[in-house]
């Protein structure tokens, strides 16, 4: 039986069978046209400006990041620990308590009229310090509230603790080896205002050391941003800041419970 050769050439119509054969042709996928990318970066700018707006007006109204610049809250606060400040803790009525740590705008207390400076800085500083990313503005100070309106505090006692309407605090959160005080006072507290200090007594410009100034070292109630309730950064201490039972024994001078 006569057989003829099988011929298996292709037809040149048909696409090859593998990519393997057609020797060193690359094929090539085709990037993103122009337009396309424009429109992928114009939406990723606008998903990123929409976003820190966000942070922005969330910093604004709700909760604050707040960098700690300095050593004067030590132990409980160190120097670039990020806070976070409560700014609902004080809209709705409620006024500083004795032993709340707050941040306040101590323009008029503790600093004058701070000097002018351009727009555009004091724009990207404020968003910048807004969202913790960097120090706060001169103005602002973190203290612990041991005085509101009407109290009288004075240091020291004959054991040397600070009194607030005659009660010694036993002040549990100052710095190992501090005094409560280097510096006598005896103040009234105006009502409106608080008397503020620094955990770290020794290395703490607070109301002692504005007692000859206008406010007489006090801060006004309205210049308080708001109650530090939480260490957010460094992740290692992370953690909310535990109320102090320090006044629990404080009365206010009419015989209330304060």
């Amino acid at each position: 039986m006569d057989t003829e050769p099988q011929h298996s050439e292709r037809d040149p119509s048909s696409p090859p069978a593998t990519g393997q054969e057609e020797g060193s042709r690359s094929v090539r996928t085709p990037g993103l046209p122009e337009f396309l990318r424009a429109l992928s970066w114009r939406r990723t700018a606008v998903l990123g400006l929409l976003g820190t707006a966000s942070l922005l007006l969330f910093s604004a109204f709700v909760v604050q990041p707040f960098l700690i610049p300095s050593g004067s809250m030590e132990p409980g606060l160190q120097v670039g620990d990020r806070v976070l400040v409560n700014k609902l803790a004080y809209r709705f009525g409620t006024e500083p308590q004795r032993g709340d740590v707050v941040v306040f705008d101590g323009t008029g207390s503790f600093v004058q009229e701070p000097a002018g400076e351009s727009p555009l800085i004091g724009l990207v500083h404020g968003a910048a310090a807004a969202l913790g990313l960097a120090e706060p503005a001169e103005t602002d100070f973190v203290k612990r509230v041991v005085g509101v309106g009407g109290d009288r505090v004075v240091c020291c006692d004959e054991g040397g603790k600070v009194e607030v309407n005659g009660r010694a605090i036993d002040e549990r959160y100052v710095y190992f080896g501090d005094a409560p005080s280097s510096a006598p006072f005896d103040i009234v507290v105006p009502s409106g205002t608080l008397w503020v200090m620094g955990d770290h007594r020794s290395n703490s410009r607070d109301s002692r050391d504005h007692l000859g100034e206008p406010g007489g070292g006090t801060v006004p109630v309205d210049k308080v941003i708001g109650r530090v309730d939480w260490i957010g950064w460094p992740l290692g201490r992370w953690t909310s800041l535990e109320p102090t039972d320090a006044f629990g024994d404080v009365r206010d001078p009419d015989g209330a419970h304060g």
